[in-house]
């Protein structure tokens, strides 16, 4: 079975096609529940987020920009829907969760290569991911979006709704951070204690 462009989708639901809305949903609804599982910590608001994005894809898909990837759009209103959510529980960062499998290709910071040994592996993760989930919802986000999502610099710009020179910068910075809090608070796992 060849599968039909995104541009060929979009065209076929804006000509009413509620199966070519159907595919797009099923193409995409795994990468959205990811995303959104990694910057909302609640299973059961992720599942409504992820409807109430797609309900924002579906009305407003008649103004989406032909000349950029649909799933930077997605991603764009996806991260604008996480962020309003957690503003309306009273929370101002994102939190971060993933699965035993995501550090493998995720964070690494030189100097704390994972080790073989599946105990080391599991507190890594959680460090990881207390150190995320402490840093400013701006970090939070890019982090998420390069480490976790694998998104280029181009595609997140698009994404935060900033120029390519803040994406630089931001990521920049949201490492540096990173590594400071990991210095800071387990200075074990980073060589000389990391002292350089």
């Amino acid at each position: 079975m060849i599968d039909t462009p995104d541009e060929d989708l979009i065209a076929a639901i804006l000509d009413g096609s509620e199966s070519a809305f159907t595919q797009l949903i099923d193409r995409y609804q795994d990468r959205l529940f990811g995303l959104l599982g990694r910057l909302v910590r609640d299973r059961f608001a992720v599942e409504d987020l992820a409807q109430e994005v797609f309900v924002k894809v579906f009305r407003k898909l008649h103004t989406f920009n032909q000349d950029s990837a649909f799933y930077t759009w997605l991603y764009r209103i996806a991260v604008n829907a996480a962020t309003d959510h957690l503003e309306r529980m009273g929370r101002r960062r994102l939190s971060l969760v993933e699965d035993a499998t995501v550090l493998d290709e995720g964070i690494r910071e030189p100097g704390y290569a994972g080790s073989a040994e599946p105990v080391m592996e599991d507190e890594l993760r959680r460090i990881t991911r207390e150190i995320v989930q402490s840093l400013p919802e701006k970090y939070r986000a890019i982090l998420i979006l390069r480490e976790y999502e694998d998104l280029s610099y181009t595609d997140m710009a698009e994404v935060l709704g900033c120029s390519i020179g803040t994406v630089e910068s931001r990521l920049f910075r949201a490492r540096g951070r990173f590594k400071d809090a990991l210095i800071r608070q387990h200075p074990d796992l980073v060589p000389g204690g990391g002292r350089t």
